[in-house]
């Protein structure tokens, strides 16, 4: 469903609906979708925000409800993007964020890198990726001043324009820094996050647990290990 708010709550009422005895469920979106139809059915997220501001659990320590799982990052690691940027290409004075302004943890990656902007020289430039029309029209107003870069922030509508921010990015000549290795898989130029895989590792050893009787609000929320 990518960043299909509908299509999320189909799918995710039509796997409550089956009474699975967990399930994994990647990425805020899905989560909070899940916790819609079920308080009673555990879930395990691989890859989640900030499921502490985002009411999911009641602390990392002990979640309390029927969700646990791995945090993705925690804000201040959006301000090493704009660091990376800066130390890659040290040119670059001013820095497009791509952000997705209904995600509370797109405004948030936006207040991190912001508050490193001045120390760097860099002004910084939020731009909306509601859909593909108002990306294309916010990079291209964005490049037409020099020493631009970019920085694309984590979310639902990031993966699903990944290809069209890449190609983009390559179009009007910006730098770019990415969250995660598929982007630069597709052709982006660096990227620095947590190692998605070892994420989904670690996660089947919670699913695991679980299976086995734990509860899933004993279980701590945990950060990553591995970038």
């Amino acid at each position: 469903a990518t960043s299909n708010a509908a299509a999320i709550r189909k799918h995710a009422a039509e796997l409550a609906a089956l009474a699975p005895d967990v399930i994994l469920a990647h990425g805020a979106s899905t989560v909070s979708a899940l916790l819609q139809v079920t308080r009673t059915i555990p879930i395990v997220s691989p890859v989640f925000g900030d499921p502490v501001g985002a009411g999911f659990v009641d602390s990392l320590a002990r979640p309390g409800g029927n969700i646990t799982g791995f945090m993705s990052w925690e804000y201040g690691m959006a301000g090493k993007w704009l660091e990376l940027l800066k130390e890659t290409v040290p040119g670059v004075t001013r820095a497009a964020v791509l952000r997705d302004p209904s995600l509370g943890s797109g405004t948030s990656q936006f207040a991190a890198i912001s508050a490193v902007a001045p120390s760097l020289r860099v002004e910084v430039n939020p731009v909306n990726m509601r859909d593909a029309a108002e990306i294309e029209r916010g990079l291209a107003d964005f490049a037409r001043s020099p020493n631009g870069g970019l920085i694309t922030v984590a979310g639902a509508a990031a993966t699903r324009h990944r290809d069209l921010i890449v190609r983009l990015a390559a179009r009007h000549k910006l730098p770019a820094v990415y969250y995660e290795r598929s982007f630069v898989a597709a052709g982006g130029l660096v990227c620095y996050g947590p190692d998605f895989a070892d994420q989904y590792r670690r996660a089947a050893g919670y699913v695991d647990r679980i299976l086995k009787g734990e509860k899933p609000g004993d279980m701590p929320v945990q950060a990553p290990t591995k970038y």
